[in-house]
């Protein structure tokens, strides 16, 4: 599992990691993609 982390680890700190979790920050700050989240984890717990 540590060779996993560390693999997540590299790629976030690379330009195209960076990239990535700068959208999904953004995408994250828009309130209809909280509700979405939330709504879809609600369903999620019922299972």
């Amino acid at each position: 599992m540590a060779g996993l982390l560390n693999r997540i680890k590299t790629f976030l700190r690379s330009p195209r990691g960076r990239e990535l979790s700068a959208k999904a920050r953004a995408l994250a700050r828009d309130p209809r993609n909280r509700e979405r989240a939330r709504q879809a984890a609600r369903r999620f717990r019922r299972r």
